[in-house]
């Protein structure tokens, strides 16, 4: 992808065009003649034309299997418009999604084992032997620089490692997997970052009804993959969230004691301070320690209601900005009642993050703060984006006018 900027500079020097190949830049200008006292000669105005790559933005999105990414990823990629699929005439196992701005690439890919040589050197796919980082970084750096790869395919059904599919280089690089803060060299290349740490309660809930309806595994299998995997878990995987810009954190809920269901969900959205181009949703009064009960006219909510908190506090020795949410949404339509109290939620018209839920609001998590939570932040990843190509476009010509 190019960005060509074009500047007009007033000039009388001779007719002509020149390319210089170093700096991108095209001149050229046109002739007007006019007379005065006899005299013939002319005015050029000239054009220069600045060309320089777009580089694509990296965003980051990290967790364990089965906790939400691939509804965050449709969330994600429903706000910069266009339906997200796989490439077309390419490997019907792929991973990869593509729409008009968007591109997303699942990180299994780059697993250097497929299922029997994980088994044969007795390592989970967490493991960072079980995957190749030299290779992760290479592919995503070249994408970031607007350069096509030949990405690996890890295939879920078979468990194999399937011939490579060609990835052009988007607008907009999603990276989602177990691993896209753990190499140092791709976390430098990560725009924004984020990680979604579900409590091992609702984890286990949510693995068996994916694992468990759409993949055909049965409850022992589960079971048995979960408890192998916690300890490669949390030596590989949960470390990386102390990296991200913001932290959605999904928990059992406080508002039922001692509940064992795990229908009713506490969710919360921990945003770092000072991230550039990044500022974090607040409620009411920005700064302050707020709790919220919005339950009554305005809003319907059944037992056990409804419950936000909203304050500062520290993550990892960050300074961080916390929007707590828990309990359930009985109508997404009275949902705007709740956003209209909420700042800095990057919207382009009121109603924005009600009317986003509306259109996804039978994929899960739609009536909690899971839903809610993600909608928000793909929200300010496209304000990010906007602030982002922004920038770097002024730079640009800024330095071509040097």
């Amino acid at each position: 992808m190019a960005v060509c900027t074009v500047y007009t500079i007033p000039t009388t020097t001779h007719l002509g065009s020149s390319f210089n190949q170093n700096n991108k830049q095209v001149f050229f200008n046109y002739k007007r003649s006019s007379s005065s006292n006899n005299t013939l000669f002319t005015t050029r105005p000239s054009y220069v034309i600045t060309c320089s790559q777009q580089q694509t933005i990296v965003i980051g999105l990290a967790a364990d299997s089965g906790c939400g990414k691939s509804t965050f990823m449709r969330r994600l990629t429903s706000v910069f418009g266009g339906a997200a699929e796989p490439p077309k005439g390419g490997n019907p196992d792929s991973n990869t999604l593509i729409s008009d701005t968007t591109t997303v690439i699942c990180l299994d890919d780059f697993h250097s084992l497929d299922r029997n040589g994980r088994k044969v050197e007795k390592v989970t796919a967490l493991d960072p032997k079980a995957n190749d980082f030299d290779l992760m970084y290479e592919q995503v750096k070249a994408l970031k620089e607007g350069k096509a790869v030949d990405k690996p395919i890890y295939n879920h059904v078979s468990g194999l490692l399937d011939p490579p599919e060609l990835i052009q280089p988007p607008k907009i690089l999603v990276i989602e997997g177990l691993h896209p803060m753990y190499d140092a060299r791709v976390r430098e290349l990560l725009d924004f970052s984020i990680y979604l740490d579900i409590s091992n309660e609702v984890k286990f809930a949510w693995k068996i009804q994916r694992d468990m309806k759409e993949r055909g595994h049965s409850l022992e299998s589960i079971k048995a993959s979960i408890e192998s995997r916690k300890p490669d878990f949390d030596a590989y995987i949960d470390p990386q969230k102390q990296h991200a810009d913001v932290v959605i954190e999904v928990l059992p809920t406080e508002l039922i004691p001692d509940d064992d269901e795990g229908k009713v969900l506490r969710v919360r959205m921990i945003q770092k301070e000072g991230v550039k181009f990044f500022n974090p949703v607040y409620l009411f009064d920005e700064g302050s320690t707020i709790s919220w009960i919005p339950c009554g006219r305005k809003l319907t909510c059944s037992y056990p209601g409804i419950k936000f908190s909203y304050g500062p506090d520290t993550f990892y020795g960050n300074e961080v900005t916390v929007v707590e949410m828990d309990g359930m949404f009985d109508r997404l339509d009275e949902l705007i009642y709740v956003e209209s109290h909420l700042s800095n939620l990057s919207t382009k018209f009121y109603g924005e993050v009600t009317q986003q839920m509306l259109k996804h609001q039978n994929f899960p998590g739609s009536n909690n703060g899971t839903g809610f939570f993600q909608t928000i932040i793909g929200l300010k990843i496209r304000d990010l984006f906007e602030q982002l190509v922004a920038s770097r476009s002024t730079a640009t010509a800024t330095a071509a006018k040097a």
